[in-house]
């Protein structure tokens, strides 16, 4: 079957990223740092244009959301002006241009014979596409995070964060223009058509990295043979042992739910030990429904309750009974699914049968309890008396993320620049004549290998 046009201009935008990539590879890392720059300060001189095209993304979606089309959690992650959102954004490109070069780094050298050596050495992954919804921040933070690890990248966001990623997007270029990278390094498209077009053609892409709901994810999974990373869902879990201290537990499962319930990070199911039904669980419950969140209980947290001396208010209005099903809902709103379990075992086999493998924390007393939650607990990230809301890569240190990963190989948890690049191996002979692997084996006149470490952190050459 011959080729469309917008099949044809979607592989032309996937060669042009594959060639920035590669002219890229021999540009100084301080262009990078350079185009980070030229983009952090354009951003802020665009500010006020950017903050109206996304005042105009989040009235159109308030119409959305108002005919029942889209969902109020999808809503609060359009805004760019919601608390510090758009300083953080900012300052997480400056982070980044800030951070170690990532690639380059040598993390094995040996000598494997006289003037043989052998070097393992980070290096960028090549052309990645990421694919997101509603958050359109994401542009930026994915853009920063490539150009400074040496990824080209090839960017679609959200049809309901059109205007807002459209500018953002224009900034980027703006900035790229200011240096000698190419000006296809970092490209956007609009359409799911050119998203499918280009999830066929893997001798351009190396990575596709989707954020969104879960049947976005699960779409994409099921629909290219390019290597996908992220996750799914965000099914987190606080457990609150049975040496829990009261205030701990009622900051951090406030804090897990009430903070940015929308996020991948938040709490979405709280798990009680039997022993604090009566105690501890109480007044965690009463400062959830001061917040406004709804309780799903299970009938020992219900019962509870309703037995509870405290004054509950929203006892009637903000709790009920939880369905199976709750336990497997990402709500990513003011809901949380409670339930009792007799030991930290059951807790840990409960997570582990029904969390996504984000991030689950535990709130203890004990080093034991800690030590086996954080071992058997089987999660990208496993806390001890923090946040779930801790999960995220600019408050790990990376500056920002260019998502959350749940898989079990390369990258996981928040993915930062490490996982953005991966390694190769360089190997260079100084001898008169080379090397030739014909001159070693076993026997008379065969050379053995030295496999002798060699200390540097930098190639030599």
């Amino acid at each position: 079957m011959a080729p469309t046009d917008a099949e044809i201009s979607v592989e032309d935008v996937a060669k042009a990223a594959k060639s920035a990539f590669e002219v890229s590879q021999l540009l100084s890392t301080d262009v990078r740092k350079l185009a980070l720059e030229k983009i952090a300060d354009t951003l802020e001189s665009n500010k006020a244009a950017i903050l109206a095209a996304n005042r105009e993304d989040m009235q159109a979606a308030q119409v959305e959301v108002n005919a029942g089309r889209m969902s109020n959690a999808l809503l609060k992650r359009l805004g760019l002006s919601r608390g510090d959102k758009w300083d953080a954004m900012v300052k997480g490109v400056w982070d980044v241009a800030n951070l170690p070069d990532p690639t380059g780094i040598v993390t094995y050298a040996t000598q494997l014979d006289d003037d043989l050596e052998l070097y393992r050495v980070t290096c960028p992954i090549g052309v990645l596409l990421v694919i997101f919804e509603a958050r359109p921040e994401v542009v930026v933070n994915i853009a920063a995070l490539a150009i400074k690890s040496g990824n080209a990248a090839i960017l679609k966001g959200g049809k309901e964060s059109a205007r807002t990623t459209l500018l953002l997007s224009r900034v980027i270029s703006e900035g790229l223009a200011q240096t000698t990278l190419p000006s296809t390094y970092i490209q956007s498209i609009q359409t799911r058509a050119e998203v499918s077009a280009l999830l066929a053609l893997d001798q351009y892409i190396d990575l596709v990295i989707p954020r969104g709901s879960n049947s976005l994810v699960k779409n994409i999974q099921n629909n290219t043979r390019i290597p996908v990373m992220g996750h799914a869902d965000g099914l987190c879990h606080v457990y609150l042992d049975e040496s829990a201290d009261p205030e701990k537990a009622t900051r951090i499962v406030l804090d897990s739910k009430v903070d940015y319930p929308s996020a991948c990070n938040a709490v979405e199911t709280l798990i009680v030990h039997t022993a604090l039904l009566h105690t501890v669980w109480p007044e965690v419950a009463k400062a959830l429904l001061a917040a406004d969140v709804h309780l799903l209980c299970d009938p020992n947290t219900l019962a509870a309750l309703h037995a509870s001396r405290l004054r509950l208010e929203k006892l009637e209005s903000h709790v009920s009974v939880a369905l199976e099903s709750s336990y497997d809902t990402e709500h990513l709103d003011l809901k949380l699914s409670v339930i009792a379990l007799p030991s930290i075992h059951s807790a840990i086999q409960f997570i582990n049968a029904h969390s996504s493998h984000h991030t689950d924390s535990i709130v203890t007393e004990s080093q034991e309890a800690a030590s086996a939650f954080c071992r058997g607990v089987d999660s990208a990230g496993t806390f001890i008396n923090a946040s779930t809301r801790f999960s995220d890569g600019f408050r790990y240190g990376f500056g920002t993320e260019v998502g959350i990963s749940t898989g079990r190989i390369h990258a996981r948890g928040p993915v930062g620049l490490e996982g953005l690049v991966i390694y190769k191996y360089m190997m260079r002979s100084k001898a008169d004549k080379g090397h030739v692997v014909g001159e070693f084996g076993v026997g008379e006149g065969k050379k053995s290998y030295k496999h002798a470490p060699i200390g540097t952190t930098t190639v030599p050459f």
